[in-house]
């Protein structure tokens, strides 16, 4: 991680460790998640690149995208404003913006019923 990245990053995250901006969807500006819903979390996901809900459920052989590590972690589906999600790919669904339906902006395994990370490169804060 770069330092613009790092001093970028505190002002996002307030001193507990949650978002401290309204998270936005970068195409549309839909309300994704309100401030202090969110904590800030580092893991490894592959999210395919940013496309039209029915293109990313039929995802054909190899797919490009991002290895991203910085997501926003919220423990339950209810808590976010304005969210979608694909088809099952596997035993992962993928989290789209509800209102102009593009994403993945975040990612989903159905094996933990508890963790739904929003990728802090796919959305805009406010």
């Amino acid at each position: 991680m770069d330092g613009s990245q790092g001093a970028e990053r505190s002002h996002l995250v307030s001193e507990d460790g949650k978002n401290s901006k309204t998270v936005l969807c970068q195409r549309c500006g839909s309300k994704v998640l309100c401030p202090g819903m969110a904590v800030f979390a580092e893991k490894e996901l592959f999210l395919p690149s940013m496309r039209k809900k029915n293109s990313l459920s039929s995802t054909e052989g190899s797919v490009d995208g991002d290895t991203l590590t910085a997501h926003w972690l919220v423990d339950d589906m209810f808590i976010f404003e304005n969210v979608g999600f694909t088809n099952d790919v596997g035993r992962i669904k993928y989290l789209i913006c509800a209102d102009c339906e593009i994403g993945p902006i975040g990612w989903h395994c159905l094996d933990d019923k508890t963790s739904y990370y929003i990728a802090l490169e796919r959305v805009t804060h406010e």
